[in-house]
């Protein structure tokens, strides 16, 4: 593979979970459009990302609850059975229209992955990172787990150790699931202390490390964790392929989580991880703010291909930053000019605290 590929799909142009849902915004229809607008996304690197046939999802999920998900979308209505069963029809997983076409077309693109980094080489898929599935339920907001897929995938095609880091604000309760016992798989996960689902408490194995940090995590904090905890613990394990979840909901503007990063250092992990194995397969996550989402991750393309991000996005660009709405949120209400001329944020710094240094110090 000469260069890096994009994984994406129309799909996510034109579903949404509904009118106040969280994933309501557009997210991956921006990184598509600001990537084609900045000259990034040419059509030989853009691969349009499969949707999944139902049996293929059973390699983890449970053959029940993959009917029910199918069901549910051809009804446009679950029973109480159902609802109790599997969490489907509920706030955070409602039902609406493309309720398995979507996350089946995510999950077909994790899946997709893997096949093409057989030999080694990039992709990213900012639709995939949907980290809180389990076989037999869905889970804040995801419905199926394609970074359980893809790693799955990975190993199918001659990754024999991965690697998974997760950098989004939660935690990824249903990968700890399929991963925590196995041995050819690390997880390393920097979350949100406290933030739900609420589990990934402060501990390590030799291949399972879960790091719960404190509001307000600044620059400088995930400068010192990614350097003193993720490459470390990666050059230990000597993985065959790395599965990034970059999630953006660690960003300051982010309106679930309580974080205070910049986009920029997301961007700093993704560099630093280039190149630490054959394989490195990124994926988006959570992001409910969709000018800080789509910023960050065109960002994460460009840093992939090693492009230099302008100090003011092209016109082309500035035009689908500002024809972006967040309709019933206050910091929709009077957007910041920079969310419409820019992709970086200024970096946020700030000192290092002391319980930073001590949680990792128990690592």
């Amino acid at each position: 593979m000469e260069r890096p590929l994009f994984i994406g799909s129309d799909i996510y142009r034109g579903s949404s979970y509904g009118t106040w849902h969280p994933l309501r915004v557009p997210r991956v229809s921006t990184v598509i459009d600001l990537s084609r607008a900045m000259g990034w996304l040419p059509g030989d690197v853009y691969v349009p990302s499969p949707r999944v046939k139902p049996h293929a999802l059973t390699i983890w999920h449970t053959p029940e609850y993959v009917a029910a998900l199918h069901a549910a979308e051809a009804a446009q209505e679950v029973s109480d059975a159902v609802r109790a069963r599997h969490a489907l029809g509920t706030p955070n997983n409602p039902v609406f229209p493309e309720m398995y076409r979507r996350p089946a077309t995510a999950a077909g693109g994790s899946l997709l992955a893997g096949e093409l980094l057989r030999d080694g080489g990039i992709v990213y898929h900012p639709a995939g990172g949907t980290h809180h599935g389990m076989p037999d339920r869905a889970g804040g907001f995801c419905y199926l787990n394609d970074p359980v897929l893809a790693i799955l995938s990975l190993r199918r095609n001659r990754a024999a150790r991965v690697a998974y880091i997760d950098i989004d604000a939660h935690h990824p309760d249903g990968v700890e699931v399929a991963f925590a016992t196995d041995p050819d798989v690390l997880m390393i996960s920097v979350h949100e202390d406290g933030l739900w689902p609420r589990t990934g408490a402060l501990g390590a194995t030799d291949t399972l490390i879960n790091l719960p940090v404190p509001r307000g995590l600044n620059d400088d904090e995930m400068a010192l964790i990614r350097d003193d905890l993720i490459l470390p613990r990666l050059a230990a394990f000597r993985p065959d392929a790395i599965v990034l979840q970059c999630g953006a909901d660690g960003v300051e503007e982010d309106p679930q989580a309580h974080l205070s990063l910049s986009n920029q250092a997301h961007w700093h992990i993704a560099r630093a991880l280039t190149g630490m194995a054959p394989r490195l397969l990124v994926l988006g996550g959570g992001g409910y703010n969709p000018w800080s989402v789509g910023r960050l991750w065109t960002g994460i393309w460009a840093t992939l291909n090693s492009h230099t991000i302008p100090d003011r996005v092209t016109p082309e660009a500035e035009a689908v930053l500002r024809a972006l709405r967040f309709d019933g949120n206050r910091r929709g209400k009077n957007p910041p000019d920079h969310w419409f001329t820019t992709l970086a944020d200024t970096a946020r710094t700030g000192p290092i605290r002391d319980d930073i240094r001590s949680r990792l110090s128990q690592l």
